[in-house]
């Protein structure tokens, strides 16, 4: 099942990590990529529920924890 903004704040997993979900943008362009390459795509923010670096995946691959408030 595929997370929604209504899943914001709320514990997420992609089968391999956990975190809370921070936001989700719909035309989010990498800044790594050159100008003229960069892709408008959907993506979620997550923060590591143990800590750690922010990390990005398509809302399409994560999917709710039960019982999911952080």
């Amino acid at each position: 099942m595929a997370v929604t903004r209504d899943h914001i704040g709320r514990l997420v997993t992609n089968g391999t990590s956990t975190g809370v979900l921070q936001e989700i943008i719909k035309d989010w362009e990498d800044p790594a990529a050159a100008p003229g390459e960069r892709l408008k795509q959907t993506v979620a923010f997550v923060r590591p529920s143990a800590g750690g670096r922010e990390w990005l995946a398509p809302p399409s691959q994560l999917s709710p924890m039960s019982g999911g408030l952080r």
